[in-house]
Formats: C-alpha cells, structure tokens, sequence
C-alpha cells in the first residue's frame, strides 16, 4: 500500500520564527504532508489583522493560486481591492503586487505556489 499522510490543519503548528505577523498563523501543510511538487499553506489571519506583507514574485517568478476556505478578505493587487469571498479561488501571477486584508469574520486562506519550469525547492 502506498504511504499515505493526514493531517488536520490544527495538528500543523503555525510558524514561529522571526517572520511571524500578529495575528496570522502560517501552516507549512505541504512540508507537514511531505509535498515536494509544489508549496502548500494554510494562511489564518483574524479579523483587523493588517500585518500581511504587501508583496509580489517578480524576483523568484513564482505563481500563488489561493483557494478561501472560510471567511471573507478584501485582496489588494497592483493598488485595486477586490472583495473575495468563501469558495472562490485566485491565482495571482509573479509581477502582480498583493496582499490580503481579511474581513469582518476573519479568512483562511489555502496557499499553492510554484514557478514554472523550475523544480521546487522546499524551504527548510
């Protein structure tokens, strides 16, 4: 039988390193399951919470697609906000510049990245 991982997104412990934000708890879910394709987050960020990076992939040309499993975010991308609601999904290209401003109930957030053409390299 193939080796198979499980994990609920609480038996993930949120980053607690020097980069951490308030209130934003960071789950490397990918490494947690072992992924080695492709990155794989789950972003929880409280409501009010406005210590999201504004940023953008130029540098390492890597793609985010963003599911919103819960809640709801305002996403600012090259200076426009779009209101983004529980079900949908967003890719989000290297050169945009972005970040995530979460609504009145809070968001959480399911992260994938990965630059084409390249093998990914999981962060340690």
């Amino acid at each position: 039988m193939s080796e198979i991982q499980m994990k609920g997104i609480e038996e993930v412990e949120p980053y607690r390193g020097e980069h951490a934000r308030e209130g934003i708890a960071f789950r490397s879910v990918g490494r947690a399951l072992g992924v080695t394709a492709f990155g794989m987050n789950v972003i929880e960020m409280a409501a009010g919470t406005t210590s999201y990076p504004e940023h953008d992939h130029s540098g390492d040309g890597q793609e985010e697609v963003f599911f919103v499993l819960k809640g709801d975010a305002t996403l600012r991308c090259d200076g426009e906000d779009q209101r983004v609601e529980s079900g949908t999904f967003v890719r989000i290209p290297p050169e945009a510049t972005r970040a995530w401003h979460p609504g009145d109930r809070g968001v959480t957030l399911l992260a994938f990245g990965g630059t084409p053409g390249k093998a990914y390299q999981p962060r340690t």
